[in-house]
């Protein structure tokens, strides 16, 4: 009988009795949070991690519990990248497939939230340009890698409800910047990547999906202030069906749950293409607020496919 996680499961409590022995697994954003807590929990269930990060010498310090855990031959090595650079991301990329070493994983973890107006070094909107582009060029270059029966799987946000996609002006040229606006852009983007991504991999048995962690403290917030969290916190109530249970932060290993969970554990034609949150597929929802469910607009092929293709021409390269 399948075990059925939820909410509060945590990275331990849904992979007890995995064995990750011999499998690698690719995670941005290893210097803090989730993306240490994800490395930590497949490591020590044996999977050889490699770990991405803009500055090495922060998450060689966040990692010292990844490489102290490890077990059953579990491992982590860290690789430089900075997905606001897309020369950076690029030469990640290369030294990846010069390697020449399969990935069953790829969890696409790194992104930034609610930041001032900014713009990457190749001039994207910084949200935008990190969250979705840089993952894009990264993850289309070393799609090779992927070997049969392997997942990608896409870190989204809850967020996403804030905004759909906008191809016309995906770099607030011609709109009035929000951060909230552009934060929904751009995980509403990590879903439709996950979309079309599966559509042109899943024959070869390559899968894709996006996640929602759920709400958790850690230095993503660090652009958002006491009172912004709490109108955040206020909004998220208010959405709620009558008698539910008010707003909790997780612990970082609840958060982290869904993304291993997505990875290692769910059934993969049933994740493929999707979103999931608490560990299961959500259900596509039209009702305001952002507590739970997806935007239909977030899982629409065709969307996927305009984005595909307006990604490809902001980055100046094609990904067959």
């Amino acid at each position: 009988m399948t075990q059925s996680f939820g909410a509060t499961s945590t990275t331990d409590e849904v992979l007890r009795g995995i064995n990750l022995s011999g499998k690698r697994v690719l995670i941005t954003g290893v210097s803090a949070g989730l993306g240490v807590e994800t490395a930590r929990a497949l490591s020590a269930h044996g999977a050889q991690v490699v770990g991405a990060a803009r500055d090495l010498s922060k998450a060689q310090a966040a990692t010292e519990q990844v490489r102290a855990q490890a077990a059953n031959g579990g491992s982590l090595d860290l690789v430089q990248l900075d997905l606001a650079s897309l020369d950076s991301v690029r030469r990640c990329a290369d030294g990846l497939l010069a390697a020449s070493k399969p990935f069953d994983l790829m969890i696409a973890n790194a992104g930034v939230m609610a930041c001032p107006k900014s713009t990457t070094v190749d001039g994207f909107e910084t949200q935008f340009g990190t969250n979705h582009l840089g993952h894009f060029v990264l993850v289309n270059r070393i799609a090779s890698l992927l070997k049969a029966g392997s997942r990608l799987v896409n870190l989204s946000s809850a967020g996403h409800r804030y905004a759909d996609v906008d191809l016309a002006d995906p770099n607030f040229e011609h709109t009035p910047y929000e951060e909230f606006i552009a934060y929904g852009r751009s995980k509403t983007a990590n879903v439709l990547f996950a979309v079309e991504f599966d559509r042109r991999h899943k024959a070869r048995d390559v899968r894709a999906t996006a996640v929602h962690p759920g709400g958790i403290r850690t230095e993503l917030s660090r652009h958002l202030t006491p009172e912004v969290l709490k109108k955040l916190i206020a909004e998220i109530n208010a959405g709620q069906p009558e008698g539910a249970a008010p707003f909790s932060y997780k612990s970082i290993p609840q958060g982290a749950a869904t993304s291993v969970w997505a990875a290692c554990v769910a059934d993969a034609e049933a994740i493929g293409a999707g979103y999931c949150e608490d560990c299961h597929v959500a259900e596509v929802v039209s009702t305001p607020g952002l507590r739970a469910g997806v935007r239909a607009y977030a899982l629409d092929p065709q969307r996927a496919r305009a984005l595909w293709r307006k990604s490809e021409e902001m980055v100046g390269e094609r990904f067959n």
